[in-house]
């Protein structure tokens, strides 16, 4: 299914957020429902954070270690082992591995990690590394991003997380995230990784100091680069999270302005196979109500969560499986869990 023309000119696709919620509601479920009818996707997955220690300051982040969060960390490998073992003990799937711009864990050591952990499980789908700290690493290590990738991708790296795309301008990237891998190199090392075979998310950051205006510019790169290079599996749009960090932000969007977002994105977004509300920075009730407005997926049980909740999000301990079935039928949806690329593993 192809974008209407018309909305490939930004004004345009501007105007979609003039539309009464319910309209647009209906517009972006029409084309969720071709798709997937009913279906709810989830997944049981873990997050692990190596670090909180990190080079950069992006004024949205309250996981970092700073004098709001002056709590640092670094996991070694073996207690990386561990939590990884914890966490498959507990039904985890997938493996969500990412963390700080920390300069004491170079390349090095996250390709042993990654061996390690496909060694000692095979099965494991591993998602790890932002685009961000894929060129952080280059940077340090001297060497390209398409080199990083390459390594990645050997040592037993299946998919990339969507992270660090933020807001695509850069005159907002500057004020929030300056030094931060810019849009065009974000685009591209999710291009190159594509063109490796492999797939990857993509996320957007919004409610903070971005205008609608640029929301739609982040969209149709997106919907651009998907064109070209096809290997995004899901865009996540990424509600900010207010507390213990540096944005002093007043102004947050409604829940209708969040539905909003959602739904158009499903509507600019027809080359992207799924929307996920996820439920980290939404909350799980609104994550269900997403599913009425484009979203087809709200992401999974997580077990332990620790970037969004360090800015205020209820995220902190996951979600039990059976609570995500109890919610997505109760809402009159069907629960579908599924692996790491949207291979259904068993439906509620």
């Amino acid at each position: 299914m192809n974008i209407h023309s018309d909305f490939l000119n930004p004004k345009e696709a501007l105007k979609l957020y003039d539309l009464d919620i319910f309209t647009l509601g209906k517009m972006a479920d029409t084309i969720r429902q071709k798709y997937f009818g009913k279906k709810v996707f989830f997944n049981s997955n873990a997050h692990i954070n190596p670090t909180n220690e990190c080079s950069d300051f992006c004024r949205f982040c309250g996981f970092s270690v700073h004098r709001k969060n002056p709590n640092p960390y670094t996991l070694s490998k073996e207690e990386v082992l561990i939590r990884a073992k914890k966490a498959i003990d507990l039904g985890a799937l997938e493996l969500h591995i990412v963390g700080a711009h920390n300069p004491k864990l170079n390349l090095k050591w996250y390709l042993e990690v990654f061996e390690a952990l496909k060694q000692a499980f095979p099965f494991i789908h591993l998602k790890a590394l932002t685009a961000a700290e894929v060129n952080y690493l280059a940077k340090i290590t001297g060497i390209t991003y398409q080199e990083v990738l390459e390594s990645m991708a050997k040592a037993g790296v299946d998919s990339m997380p969507g992270g660090g795309a933020e807001i695509f301008d850069e005159k907002i990237r500057e004020y929030i995230c300056k030094g931060k891998v810019d849009s065009k190199t974000w685009l591209a090392t999710h291009s190159f990784w594509h063109s490796l075979g492999k797939k990857s998310n993509a996320t957007m950051l919004f409610g903070h100091i971005e205008s609608r205006e640029h929301r739609i510019d982040h969209l149709l790169r997106l919907y651009y680069q998907q064109e070209d290079s096809g290997g995004f599996n899901a865009f996540i749009p990424l509600v900010y999270q207010k507390e213990n960090n540096f944005l002093q932000v007043k102004d947050f969007p409604s829940g209708q302005e969040v539905l909003k977002t959602i739904a158009i994105a499903r509507i600019l977004l027809p080359n992207i196979p799924h929307i996920k509300a996820y439920w980290a920075t939404l909350g799980i009730n609104l994550a269900i109500v997403a599913q009425e407005f484009g979203a087809d997926d709200i992401d999974g049980t997580i077990q332990k969560e620790a970037i969004q909740s360090a800015s205020g999000s209820k995220s902190a301990n996951g979600i039990l499986k059976d609570e995500l079935v109890a919610q997505i039928t109760n809402a009159g949806f069907i629960a579908v869990e599924r692996d790491s690329l949207y291979n259904e593993v068993k439906v509620y």
